[in-house]
């Protein structure tokens, strides 16, 4: 009898509910105006100092990989589905996407994104609120770093998305073969048992780096002396968690859910 116990795909879709939906409308909304907001105050900025706009555009690129990462390994790896907004709008799209990973390419542009705009808002506010002024040059980095690193983790999804589809447009396959963008076969490694690695989805520039500085496992380490909770416990059963712990799971066990996860 299997010790994986990953959650009914019936369930987690009954967990997208009309009220996820109109929170996500929300988020995409106030996502914008904030976005446009502070587009506006950084144009003039933007004229004045290119190289240094090109730098923090880039810089946020690579941030928004990690950022991606970051988000993608906590909700694979702690919490439940069931904790309110975080749970339903962050966790559960997570955990259903392990039991059929196709299912995101029906997801409409609404689905895909709304979460990613809500996580958004924040430091997108934040930065908008800084003053902005000829002598203000670090001000201004932060508020590009920020517009950039923001507008990608809006991307993010979207890019996830498309390394699961089977034929991609002409430019998304391009960009993909050229690793871009998040390539196809690049994110297979995140679906391959044991799963957990690879989990930066913006472009997955930083998931070798990450991956030989066994980042992700010295922070379940870290968070478990903490709290004394098992990484993946809710996912997958405590006992396949605890299996997982340390690349110790067997093969037969860490392998049940490939197909499907």
């Amino acid at each position: 009898m299997s010790v994986i116990q990953q959650r009914d795909m019936s369930a987690l879709r009954e967990g997208y509910s009309p009220a996820v939906r109109r929170f996500e409308i929300a988020s995409i909304v106030i996502y914008t105006a904030v976005m446009v907001w502070l587009g506006w105050k950084l144009w003039p900025g933007v004229m004045q100092r290119p190289w240094l706009a090109l730098t923090a555009f880039m810089l946020g690129y690579i941030a928004a990989d990690f950022v991606s990462g970051f988000v993608h390994w906590a909700a694979d790896t702690w919490g439940t589905p069931e904790w309110p907004v975080i749970g339903k709008a962050l966790i559960r799209p997570f955990r259903e996407h392990h039991v059929d990973q196709k299912e995101i390419t029906r997801h409409d542009f609404i689905e895909t994104n709304g979460n990613n705009c809500f996580i958004s808002i924040g430091p997108g506010v934040m930065a908008a609120l800084l003053t902005q002024g000829p002598a203000l040059t670090f001000n201004f980095f932060a508020g590009a770093f920020t517009f950039s690193l923001i507008l990608w983790v809006l991307m993010t999804n979207q890019f996830h998305k498309w390394s699961h589809m089977d034929e991609p447009p002409p430019v998304i396959d391009f960009l993909q073969r050229w690793h871009l963008i998040l390539p196809r076969d690049h994110h297979q490694i995140h679906h391959t048992a044991p799963y957990v690695s690879h989990y930066s989805i913006t472009v997955g520039w930083l998931n070798e780096p990450l991956l030989k500085m066994r980042f992700y496992p010295m922070m379940e380490r870290l968070v478990s002396a903490i709290t004394g909770l098992v990484p993946r416990e809710d996912d997958i059963g405590k006992k396949a968690a605890l299996l997982l712990i340390d690349d110790k799971a067997p093969e037969s066990v860490a392998g049940e859910p490939a197909k499907s996860k």
